[in-house]
């Protein structure tokens, strides 16, 4: 479970840390866009993505930055209503994986495009079970589809990028369907953006949101789409 204590001396160490390592963009990689994504005008409005990469916390800030998302929210998917709680998750035993929702415009960009940042940036494919310091189930690689397409996209992107020896290990990523979110907690939301000081956020997360915007600047955008918070659903 992550720590939400605060110290000074917590504080400058970790500033130090993080000045001190290598730019997160000198290991992340941004890795060929999916083949099997053909992009095409959508009428739609808005649809949705839930992608499982470590903390949720990193992810939605990530997702925040980029062109196109008008929201991004953390929660659990994986598991029942019931569990869907960050004091029962930690378990690693109800099923759920900490994620995050993505709504985004797909006539801005596509579900490809996000799958490419997601493997690109927002977290390390190849760590089964675990991101950073972070381990248990909960903390799994997964993409969480919402529907037959993303499916079809998601399993032959993992194809691609395994073929390619994309990341010089076999990609640990999971495909789940029919797996419902759950809102977390109004405190875990837009946390990275309201809690840039912390140190688990300066040595974790914030790297990638320059990696983000050093691999995919097309595609970043400096302002953050913030969750609304109080939302029931």
């Amino acid at each position: 479970m992550k720590s939400f204590s605060l110290t000074a001396g917590t504080l400058a160490a970790a500033a130090l840390l993080w000045q001190a390592l290598p730019s997160f963009a000198e290991t992340a990689r941004r890795v060929a866009a999916p083949a099997a994504d053909i992009t095409a005008l959508s009428t739609a409005k808005a649809e949705t993505a839930v992608f499982a990469g470590g903390c949720f916390w990193g992810v939605q800030g990530v997702f925040q930055h980029v062109k196109g998302v008008s929201n991004a929210a953390s929660g659990y998917a994986g598991g029942d209503a019931k569990t869907a709680r960050y004091e029962d998750i930690g378990s690693g035993r109800t099923g759920h994986a900490e994620s995050v929702r993505i709504t985004y415009d797909p006539q801005q960009i596509s579900y490809g495009k996000l799958l490419q940042i997601y493997f690109s940036v927002a977290h390390d494919p190849t760590e089964l079970n675990r991101q950073g310091p972070d381990s248990g189930t909960q903390y799994r690689s997964t993409v969480f589809v919402q529907n037959s397409e993303q499916e079809r996209i998601a399993k032959a992107y993992i194809a691609q990028l395994d073929q390619a020896k994309a990341f010089g290990k076999p990609i640990a990523t999971t495909i789940e369907s029919s797996k419902p979110f759950y809102l977390a907690e109004d405190y875990h939301q837009n946390y990275l953006t309201l809690h840039p000081g912390q140190p688990y956020i300066m040595i974790n997360d914030l790297p990638k949101i320059e990696d983000l915007k050093k691999l995919f600047p097309e595609s970043y955008t400096a302002k953050p789409a913030l969750f609304p918070t109080g939302k029931a659903s």
